[in-house]
């Protein structure tokens, strides 16, 4: 799967009530989650953010609450994946439930700057910084959660799945 979009950069600690605030999470619909992602942080987020971007942080990215709006809203967003130094536990987990591809390279976070445009190939963990010329390499994903992801999350997975047995 290769992804390529616009880097917006944040800091380290970004918490899921700056992802996606608390006083939204009475609602499930995704696209209306999406109107209001990373609002607590970057105002300007929803108005910039085009389909296929990637977020980057620093570290601990979706740290806070354990709530599944934080990735879903992000997805929604148009975001294709998220990379950072390290991410919360059970955020990472959520991402990867809804097939949202999140990707852990310190080099590529220290090199990169806000706006910058990156080619991401997630079987190889290749991340291409073709803005500034350099190549970054992530740990890839085992084989089982590539599957889950591009499936579309573990939902979509598991349907393709139960589909296939059937005789």
């Amino acid at each position: 799967m290769l992804l390529k979009g616009k880097v917006h950069k944040y800091g380290a600690d970004v918490n899921t009530d700056a992802i996606i605030p608390a006083r939204y999470l009475n609602v499930s619909e995704p696209a209306e989650l999406a109107k209001h992602c990373m609002e607590g942080i970057d105002k300007d987020f929803v108005s910039t953010v085009k389909p296929g971007d990637i977020i980057m942080a620093i570290t601990n990215f979706g740290c806070g609450s354990s709530r599944e709006h934080a990735p879903l809203a992000i997805k929604a967003a148009g975001v294709s994946c998220i990379i950072a130094k390290t991410f919360a536990r059970i955020f990472f987990r959520n991402a990867i439930n809804i097939g949202l591809p999140l990707l852990e390279c310190d080099e590529a976070v220290d090199k990169t700057k806000a706006g910058d445009i990156l080619e991401i190939e997630l079987a190889s963990g290749k991340i291409k910084n073709l803005t500034g010329g350099m190549v970054f390499t992530a740990k890839p994903y085992p084989d089982f959660m590539a599957e889950l992801i591009a499936a579309g999350g573990l939902i979509e997975y598991t349907k393709s799945r139960l589909v296939s047995r059937r005789i």
